[in-house]
C-alpha cells in the first residue's frame, strides 16, 4: 500500500467542478465519538479544557482525517450558538422573538463580535496544526434559515409569514447582515487555513422544502449570494450543505446564489446518480452514500454499494465521496470503515 499525501487541491478541483486526478473523500461532519473508536485514543474531553488542552483535541481531530485519507479537515463553528436566546431549532426552545418589538432590541450588531470571541482560538489552533498538504473545508456554520429559525422557531415562522409579512421579511435580512458581517472577517482571518467555504442550511424534507419555494427564492437565495460573493472574492469555491427535497429551488441556488458545490442526498429522494445526471455539469457533487446504509447495512453490502456509486463518480466531474449527511455517533464504526476502505481500495491506497 502506498504511502497516502494529502493534496486539498483536489478537493477545492471537485468543489470547482474540475475533474480531480482522484476522487476525493469528504465527510460534512464526523462525530468524534467514532474518530476514538477508530483511532483508539480517547480525546474528546481535551475540547473542553485549556486553550493547550483545545490544540491536542484538534491534533488528533486533524489526525484522524489524514489517517482516513481525506485531503481536508471538515471544520466549523455555529452562528447559531452564539446568538442570544438561540436553542428553538436545536434544542426546541420558543423562540425569542416573536414580534416587532422583540426583534428591535434583539442586539444584531453584537454578534460578529461575539461570533469571534467564542471561537477566534478554534480557528487559529486548527492552522497551527493543519500538517502539509492539507487544508479545512468549512468556516462560520449555520446558514440564513437555520439562524432565523434558532431565534424564532419554525412553526412562529410561520405564522410570521401570514401575519407580520414585513417582520417576516426583516428577519431574513437581519441574519443575513449578520452573516455577511462575520464571513468578511472571517475570510480576512483564517484565508491562508481554508481551502473550500462552507455552510449547511437544512432548506427541506423528504418531498418538499420546508417553506415555500418562493419565499426561498425571495428571502434566503438573495443573503446566500451576498456571502458566495465574498468566498469567491477570496477565490475560493462554496460548497452548500443542505438536507431534503430542494430540486425546486436549485435553480436559483445555482443562477443567483451562485454555489460551486452541493452536498447531502438520500436514496429515498433520489439516488447520487440523479444529482449527478441534473447537475454534474454545472457544479461540484459531494456525498453520495446514503448515510440510512451506513447505519443498516452489512459491511460487504455497503462494499458493494459504495463501489456502485464510484462507478457513478469516475465520470461525474467534479465529485467528493462520502456519506450524504454525516456520520453521527449512532453509526456503527465498522459500517464508516467499510466505506472509507472501499473509496481507498478503488483508488489503489
Amino acid at each position: 500500500m502506498k504511502v497516502f499525501e494529502p493534496d486539498y487541491q483536489l478537493v477545492v478541483d471537485a468543489a470547482f467542478n474540475r475533474t480531480p486526478k482522484r476522487i476525493p473523500l469528504y465527510e460534512h461532519i464526523i462525530s468524534d465519538e467514532i474518530m476514538e473508536i477508530v483511532l483508539g485514543v480517547q480525546f474528546r474531553e481535551l475540547a473542553h479544557g485549556s486553550r493547550s488542552d483545545r490544540r491536542q483535541y484538534l491534533r488528533h481531530y486533524v489526525e484522524f482525517f489524514k489517517t482516513m485519507g481525506y485531503d481536508t479537515v471538515s471544520f466549523e463553528k455555529g452562528i447559531g450558538g452564539i446568538m442570544p436566546g438561540s436553542g428553538a431549532l436545536g434544542a426546541h426552545k420558543p423562540g425569542v422573538i416573536k414580534d416587532r418589538s422583540d426583534f428591535a432590541r434583539y442586539p444584531w450588531d453584537d454578534l460578529p463580535r461575539l461570533f469571534f470571541e467564542r471561537y477566534e482560538d478554534d480557528f487559529s489552533l486548527l492552522g497551527e496544526v493543519m500538517p502539509a498538504g492539507m487544508k479545512a473545508v468549512g468556516g462560520p456554520g449555520n446558514g440564513v434559515f437555520e439562524c432565523v429559525q434558532d431565534v424564532v422557531g419554525f412553526m412562529q415562522l410561520c405564522y410570521l409569514q401570514v401575519d407580520d409579512p414585513q417582520l417576516y421579511a426583516d428577519l431574513f435580512a437581519a441574519v443575513g447582515e449578520v452573516m455577511v458581517s462575520i464571513w468578511r472577517e472571517f475570510l480576512r482571518r483564517y484565508d491562508s487555513t481554508f481551502a473550500v467555504c462552507r455552510f449547511g442550511d437544512d432548506l427541506g424534507f423528504k418531498s418538499a422544502t420546508l417553506i415555500s419555494e418562493a419565499d426561498i427564492e425571495r428571502h434566503i437565495v438573495p443573503q446566500y449570494a451576498r456571502v458566495v460573493e465574498l468566498v469567491h472574492r477570496s477565490s475560493k469555491p462554496f460548497l452548500l450543505h443542505s438536507c431534503g427535497n430542494i430540486f425546486g429551488v436549485m435553480d436559483p441556488l445555482l443562477n443567483v446564489a451562485r454555489i460551486d458545490a452541493k452536498h447531502s442526498n438520500e436514496d429515498v429522494i433520489a439516488p447520487f446518480g440523479v444529482w449527478v445526471e441534473r447537475y454534474g455539469d454545472r457544479i461540484g457533487n459531494f456525498g453520495g452514500i446514503d448515510t440510512d446504509v451506513l447505519v443498516q447495512q452489512k459491511p460487504k453490502d455497503i462494499a458493494d454499494y459504495v463501489g456502485e456509486v464510484y462507478e457513478v463518480a469516475q465520470s461525474a466531474g467534479g465529485v467528493a465521496l462520502g456519506s450524504g449527511n454525516s456520520i453521527p455517533n449512532y453509526v456503527p464504526s465498522a459500517g464508516y470503515l467499510a466505506m472509507v476502505d472501499t473509496v481507498r481500495s478503488l483508488r489503489g491506497e
